[in-house]
C-alpha cells in the first residue's frame, strides 16, 4: 500500500540554512522508518496543536529528540521534549526543488 503524500509550508526561521520560511516542502506519511539525521514532520507531546518540521537527532521514549538547523533557536525538544512524528520530509519543491535532506550533523 503506498504512503500517503501531503504538504507543508515552512514558517520561521528555526531550520535555516536548510529550509527557510516559505520553502514548501512534500511530506510522506508512513513509508521507511525515520532515522537520525531525516528532517520530519510532527508534532510534540507538550504541543499537540503545533505542527512542526525539525531534525530527527536520536529515538526515545516512542518518539523523537529533534532539533533545528538554526542552533539560535530552541523550539525544539530543549523546549518541548519528545516529537511523534506524523512523516519524512522527501522533497523541497518551492521555491528551489531539492529530492534528499540527509545531511550529517557537524
Amino acid at each position: 500500500m503506498p504512503s500517503a503524500l501531503y504538504a507543508v509550508l515552512v514558517t520561521g526561521p528555526s531550520m535555516s540554512p536548510t529550509l527557510r520560511h516559505g520553502d514548501a516542502l512534500l511530506v510522506r506519511g508512513g513509508g521507511r522508518a525515520v532515522r537520525p539525521g531525516d528532517i520530519v514532520v510532527g508534532v510534540f507531546r507538550s504541543r499537540p496543536d503545533l505542527l512542526v518540521v525539525k531534525r530527527a537527532v536520536r529515538a526515545t521514549d516512542g518518539g523523537w529528540w529533534v532539533q533545528g538547523d538554526n542552533g539560535l533557536v530552541a523550539d525544539d525538544s530543549r523546549a518541548y521534549g519528545v516529537l511523534d512524528v506524523r512523516g519524512r520530509v522527501v522533497a523541497r519543491y518551492w521555491p528551489r526543488p531539492r529530492w534528499r535532506f540527509r545531511y550529517p550533523r557537524v
